[in-house]
């Protein structure tokens, strides 16, 4: 990853806790700045990385028609861009090949890409989605996000046991019993 600037994150982190009455040569708070920049370097780690590149090539289903792929419970955690602060959950993500499939250890890290980036929810949906859609060309996509936010469950509302969930399909799994389907399949938990 280009772009992080580790000193600044520390001096921002700092005169954080400067503004809020924290005495920064307090043994505790110490190393808080470059903890805090050890942190964002990971968290953002997705910035200027090109999710499509990690799908690869892929493998020709040579005359072999696979219907759905569905891979679920794909755990993410994401940095919401409007408090900065972390929202975790899970990604169930389902393609239809067109004409080749992709390991499936792949998709995760698309996820992971995406979601190593100051996010929206709505936003990441979308763009796992079109990633998968585009570096697959496949006949159909579906991405759901169910995710729970430390913006809603630690301050302001403190809903506690919220999830948000979001949507996106694409192609022929944009059809309603199509989706719908696949979407039994996600919440029952089993095939």
């Amino acid at each position: 990853m280009t772009g992080i600037d580790r000193k600044r994150i520390e001096a921002a982190v700092a005169e954080i806790l400067a503004a809020i009455g924290e005495d920064l040569s307090r043994p505790g708070l110490a190393s808080t700045p470059s903890r805090v920049a050890d942190a964002y370097e990971e968290f953002f780690s997705g910035l200027g990385e090109d999710p499509a590149a990690l799908l690869g090539e892929g493998v020709p289903l040579e005359g072999h028609d696979a219907e759905t792929v569905l891979l679920r419970d794909i755990a993410f955690r994401s940095i919401c861009e409007h408090h900065l602060l972390p929202f975790v959950g899970v990604a169930h993500v389902a393609y239809m090949p067109n004409e080749r499939v992709v390991g499936l250890g792949r998709i995760p890290r698309v996820v992971e890409t995406l979601a190593s980036r100051p996010q929206l929810q709505e936003r990441l949906t979308e763009e796992i989605a079109d990633t998968l859609q585009d570096g697959l060309d496949a006949k159909g996509v579906l991405v759901v996000l169910d995710a729970q936010h430390t913006c809603v469950t630690a301050r302001g509302v403190r809903q506690t046991d919220s999830t948000t969930v979001t949507v996106a399909s694409r192609g022929e799994l944009a059809d309603p019993v199509a989706k719908a389907g696949l979407l039994a399949l996600i919440g029952r938990g089993d095939a």
